[in-house]
């Protein structure tokens, strides 16, 4: 019987070595490697022998254990008044979205009613994230006088990375996750411990640095939790990651893929070995690679960002809409960042299996670099007494400077950015909206020294 197959004959790696030397015509293989945005280098090409070097079983393993399929579209919703925020959210629950990403941080807790704020939503049914700025603990109390039932969603604080930005010391914050998490035990799928990389990528993180302080993070607040009196198998499927993705397509889907991976090697590292819960993570588009410039690019960079995360293997995505860095976002700018989401599930059906990259020759390979490399940086950090105590030595905002010193020559040399320092489109000067001064770690983006 006749097979496709017998017309292509097995090739070996160095057969393929053989043939790209003959046709360089001189040139060395060398020459054809190439390093990525994040420092690594990639070879010219891979084959299954590449793959033969991997721990692939256990990587793959790490990317299903515990979950489901799928993400969960998740747009940002600003709370402006109990009504008005009310309208919006439940508007947006039939224009195509799963849950919310509330932001409470200029809102005064105690003085919310939360019964107009929350009316027709059921929180065991429609995840809801409430951002704050240390007040986890009087949210939860607050919902849980009203709600008498497990609750969805979770509560997006990150003491650690508000202390490392302003220097102030997060004890307090800590203590209200502390008590939000065991006020919570009984509804395990509202998460209290959140952990977020983007106060390492907005400040010019490569991808195994934010994942390494980001595991270093973890660290910390995990370090507090336990002190105050929770055990590590109460914290574990109480804990999510807040990750932003950027523009680097396949080494932001390798970093997505080799978090889940870092995180069970972190709990063995804690003498967890049944581990039957697999991560959250909540992944956001990235407005470090954001331009006030030609804006509508903005469009484009979070539709490839968008894809990377699901592909990656969120959970749960916001796409932030084109026009956040320099405006309020509007009703139009709004819809299409929620319908993003929306297009990569009805017309790309990336929601229908687990883990599509799986068995990719570059990315597999890409996953195994990122973890070992970040890794190593982690331990590094935790020798050097862990985040806190290496950030107040100099050592890790010295390594972000360098990192995000390195993404601006890179674009000085030629990297181009669509829309800034080509194809540009120069009308209406838009300014981008002014950040926080941080004491630490700058909020920053990549075009901003190009506009």
């Amino acid at each position: 019987m006749f097979s496709i197959k017998s017309l292509f004959p097995p090739v070996t790696k160095a057969e393929w070595t053989r043939q790209v030397v003959a046709d360089l015509k001189g040139k060395p293989v060398e020459s054809l490697k190439r390093l990525t945005p994040d420092g690594l280098e990639t070879e010219p090409f891979y084959t299954n022998e590449d793959l033969a070097k991997l721990p692939l079983a256990t990587n793959q393993q790490s990317q299903r254990t515990g979950r489901s399929l799928g993400w969960l579209n998740v747009p940002g919703v600003r709370f402006e008044t109990e009504s008005e925020t009310n309208t919006v959210l439940r508007t947006g629950l039939t224009k195509g979205a799963d849950g919310f990403l509330l932001d409470l941080t200029a809102a005064k807790i105690e003085k919310i009613q939360w019964s107009r704020l929350l009316h027709g939503l059921k929180l065991s049914d429609t995840p809801v994230w409430f951002r704050v700025d240390g007040q986890s603990e009087n949210v939860v109390m607050a919902l849980k006088q009203m709600l008498p039932y497990q609750l969805k969603g979770g509560i997006f604080d990150e003491p650690v990375a508000r202390s490392l930005q302003s220097g102030t010391h997060p004890d307090a914050a800590l203590a209200q996750m502390s008590e939000a998490t065991r006020l919570t035990l009984d509804s395990p799928h509202f998460r209290t411990i959140t952990v977020g990389s983007t106060v390492f990528h907005n400040a010019g993180a490569t991808a195994p640095q934010e994942l390494a302080f980001t595991l270093n993070s973890v660290v910390e607040v995990f370090d507090h939790l336990t002190n105050a009196g929770l055990r590590m198998e109460q914290l574990i499927f109480k804990t999510a990651f807040a990750v932003s993705v950027g523009t680097s397509y396949f080494s932001e889907i390798a970093k997505l893929r080799a978090l889940r991976i870092l995180w069970q090697r972190l709990l063995l590292h804690y003498s967890i070995s049944d581990i039957h819960h697999s991560v959250f993570i909540h992944a956001q588009t990235s407005t470090f690679y954001d331009a006030t410039a030609t804006p509508y690019n903005n469009l484009l960079r979070a539709t490839t960002e968008a894809m990377s995360a699901v592909i990656g293997g969120c959970d749960a995505l916001t796409v932030h809409p084109y026009d956040a860095v320099f405006s309020e976002p509007d009703e139009f700018s709004t819809r299409i960042a929620r319908n993003i989401s929306i297009l990569l599930k009805e017309e790309a059906h990336l929601d229908k299996t687990f883990d599509p990259s799986a068995g990719s020759y570059y990315l597999e390979t890409l996953t195994n670099e990122l973890v070992e490399s970040a890794w190593a940086l982690f331990l590094d950090v935790e020798n050097r007494g862990g985040l806190l105590k290496a950030t107040e030595s100099g050592f890790v905002p010295g390594e972000l400077e360098k990192a995000y010193q390195a993404k601006v020559e890179a674009v000085k040399n030629g990297r181009i950015l669509v829309g800034v320092t080509k194809f540009r489109v120069d009308g209406e000067v838009r300014v981008a909206k002014p950040v926080r001064l941080q004491k630490t770690f700058p909020d920053f983006r990549l075009s901003q020294e190009f506009e």
